[in-house]
């Protein structure tokens, strides 16, 4: 059955919003992945120095470990928000997810080093990176379900690249913060100094919430509910009638490596093996990432003309291809290749699958279960990604040389990625209303 819209005296009140949704997804996302950056810097720059015992290659490794730890929950998370996102709603699920977010964030910038409390010290940091990763398995897919039910029919991709462009803004933020950082003296970069950005995300939680709290239910969800068709245990109907779809997403998530390898493992390359100054490793970030503001509009603006598709298979292959000479020009001296070359790999390749996989994605469930749907598939796929710089970093992607397994790894799994994406739907010209209706109307 089709969800009618809401009609009488609330069908006002729940008209579609999509610049508004498009906006609140874009500031908490831009929170979110704040937090979830700095974080990731952190472990490639500071933490092996602050919570390990000695800053060797294995301090290191242990320290990219405990990026890939926040993946492990996401999964788990998924499940939980998902279940309560498609059961009481995509806005009050996104509230809690950011409140989480900020306060796992905020305490790690207060814990004790190992020097102060031994291995409790990296015991309380993977605990609160099981918060930011529970509180991460619910953001993006709710913000994209909502968005996207929010948006026009023809307008959709467009609408919900927004949710990525915003983890764009997060990242570059959080570049920007640590570029100041690491030009610190070492007493005071590994004392107070890098807990300063961990702190100030408070402010912007604090901001964000009051942008998020306004924006009303999605006009999709509150037709459901009115017509009783909420699902009592959405995850049931999921698996039941959309584990394909689900098996799908897991396998084109894995693109999402390339933005992990990019963004953490590309920097300790550059600087351990190209000795290019950590500074300039995290303006070619900024770089990337400014870029990206742009070309993610672009992209989904043109899937929704073309489909999603080609637009997410080009990403996917574009990134293996250009990933190598990226790494290569790590070792280059040639500072204006590396800036060219980190737009290429991340602004004008990977750019293209990040801005359509919101839409590409959910359209392949319905609205009984999208919020489940789409939070689940993303982050078993997701474990790929926070997993990459350190199963790269072990298998020898830091040392010299390393380009070349590093490059490898990148083109196996962005294959896998375009190779799922060729097996699924094309949904671009699919109305809202009929989005994943292959199930019983009533399960």
């Amino acid at each position: 059955m089709t969800a009618s819209a809401p009609t009488g005296e609330n069908s006002a009140v729940h008209q579609k919003t999509p610049a508004r949704a498009a906006l609140a997804s874009f500031m908490g996302s831009a929170v979110e992945y704040y937090d979830f950056f700095i974080f990731g810097s952190a472990a490639a720059l500071i933490f092996p120095h602050v919570f390990f015992p000695d800053a060797n290659a294995q301090a290191s490794i242990m320290s990219l470990a405990t990026f890939g730890f926040a993946y492990i929950a996401r999964p788990v998370g998924a499940v939980f928000v998902g279940h309560f996102g498609d059961r009481i709603g995509r806005q009050k699920v996104l509230m809690f997810t950011l409140v989480l977010m900020g306060l796992a964030t905020f305490v790690i910038g207060c814990i004790p080093s190992f020097a102060t409390i031994g291995w409790w010290a990296p015991a309380i940091l993977v605990l609160c990176r099981l918060m930011q990763g529970l509180s991460a398995a619910g953001e993006q897919a709710g913000a994209s379900s909502l968005t996207l039910e929010h948006a026009p029919d023809n307008r959709r991709s467009f609408f919900t690249s927004w949710t990525l462009t915003g983890t764009q803004g997060g990242q570059i933020l959080a570049a920007l913060i640590f570029v100041p950082v690491v030009a610190l003296p070492d007493e005071i970069k590994y004392g107070i100094g890098w807990r300063i950005p961990f702190w100030l995300s408070a402010v912007v939680v604090i901001v964000t919430y009051f942008i998020r709290r306004s924006l009303h239910e999605t006009p999709t969800f509150e037709a459901a509910k009115a017509n009783n068709e909420i699902a009592k245990l959405p995850v049931g109907v999921l698996l039941k009638n959309h584990w394909r779809d689900v098996l799908r997403v897991i396998c084109c998530a894995f693109i999402a490596a390339v933005s992990t390898v990019y963004g953490t493992l590309a920097i300790k390359y550059g600087a351990e093996v190209g000795n290019v100054d950590e500074g300039i490793t995290l303006w070619l970030v900024v770089a990337g990432n400014v870029v990206a503001l742009f070309t993610q509009p672009f992209f989904g603006n043109l899937a929704d003309r073309i489909g999603r598709k080609p637009v997410f298979i080009y990403g996917a292959l574009s990134s293996a291809v250009a990933m190598p000479l990226y790494l290569l020009s790590m070792e280059s001296g040639n500072m204006l290749l590396q800036f060219a070359l980190s737009v290429l790999v991340f602004s004008c390749g990977y750019a293209a699958a990040n801005a359509v996989w919101p839409s590409f994605y959910s359209e392949m469930f319905s609205a009984r279960v999208r919020f489940s749907g789409l939070a689940i598939g993303t982050q078993l796929g997701f474990l790929m990604a926070g997993f990459a710089p350190s199963i790269v970093a072990a298998i020898g992607g830091l040392q010299p040389g390393g380009w070349v397994a590093t490059s490898i790894f990148t083109a196996a799994i962005c294959t896998v990625a375009a190779v799922s994406a060729l097996t699924a739907r094309e949904t671009y010209q699919v109305p809202t209303a009929e989005l994943g209706l292959r199930e019983p109307a009533k399960v």
